[in-house]
């Protein structure tokens, strides 16, 4: 059983800088990995997104077993480690694509759930299409600002604002059982928002998901994902700027910190194998509050897999 180091005995200061204080073995023989995928060649604005799996583990070290709100010891029910970061080539996304697809196969074959911090949004295709070598179409929870499905941007067909158009048209993710939620901000046209929704997917943008409220939106997703295979790709610009100023394209008006925590907890009893977390950018990171939310949303990530193996449990 991997879990982390007991902070009440060894300071949080002590020893190299992991997810949680996870032991850093590359192990299958695991519940869950934690890995890094730190590239951000294909973001539009500012860049430096590459060093958010470090900065999100600097912060996490001061992360506990227990999760109150969830009323239970994650690693009681599950084992994890920090499995380090991918391989990537900067500059080169086609073959950073090859080194995280073949990084994830072997974690995928073993039925361990991977929770992956990136590095830019353009990753998670690659996710995806790892996870559709398993599981086929997948289903997939986007929690963001922009829906990134843009047919190219500056004529670059693989960028962060193509991600979800190209996993469509490569048959990646199980459209009709998919959602995007807090859509928000100034669109260079209706087309921006419209385009998802003609590619299959249900779509709520933030004005919507503060019409409808918190508890609605949970349960449009839950009734639209169903017993799928789901994955669950959470974009750090879901949140409002004043929670989240680390990140590359900000955008006001979405959820507090505590707001973006509940969506995550919402999601359990979904058949969730795979989780990312994108866009922390250290260098506008006021006072690492980017980083303390990023490591947060990735903590209630992995309590939904040890919920989900108390669950199978009894």
């Amino acid at each position: 059983m991997y879990k982390p180091k007991d902070s009440s005995q060894s300071p949080r200061f002590v020893g190299m800088r992991t997810f949680m204080r996870l032991e850093a073995i590359k192990t299958t023989d695991v519940d869950f990995v934690v890995a890094g995928v730190p590239f951000d060649t294909a973001s539009s604005n500012r860049t430096g997104q590459r060093y958010g799996p470090q900065h999100v583990r600097n912060f996490s070290v001061l992360l506990r077993p227990y999760n109150p709100d969830q009323e239970i010891n994650i690693f009681d029910y599950s084992s994890g480690v920090d499995y380090g970061d991918f391989d990537i080539i900067p500059g080169n996304i086609h073959r950073t694509y090859e080194n995280i697809e073949k990084s994830l196969e072997p974690i995928l074959e073993q039925e361990v759930t991977p929770v992956l911090m990136g590095g830019d949004h353009s990753v998670t295709l690659a996710h995806l299409r790892a996870f559709k070598k398993k599981y086929g179409p997948i289903a997939l929870v986007q929690f963001d600002s922009h829906g990134d499905t843009w047919d190219d941007y500056f004529g670059e067909k693989y960028m962060h604002g193509t991600v979800f158009r190209r996993a469509v048209e490569e048959g990646l993710i199980d459209v009709y059982h998919s959602i995007q939620v807090g859509m928000r901000g100034p669109l260079y046209g209706p087309e921006d928002i419209d385009d998802a929704r003609d590619l299959g997917f249900e779509v709520i943008p933030m004005k919507e998901a503060r019409s409808l409220g918190q508890e609605k939106v949970l349960q449009r997703i839950q009734q639209r994902v169903r017993d799928k295979p789901l994955f669950v790709t959470y974009d750090v610009d879901f949140l409002d700027p004043a929670y989240a100023p680390g990140t590359g394209t900000p955008e006001v008006g979405g959820p507090t910190s505590y707001e973006g925590l509940e969506y995550v907890r919402g999601l359990d009893g979904l058949n969730v194998v795979g989780f990312d977390l994108v866009e922390v950018l250290p260098d506008y990171d006021s006072g690492e509050i980017t980083a303390a939310a990023a490591a947060a949303i990735m903590y209630e990530m992995i309590t939904l897999i040890a919920l989900k193996k108390r669950r199978n449990s009894k």
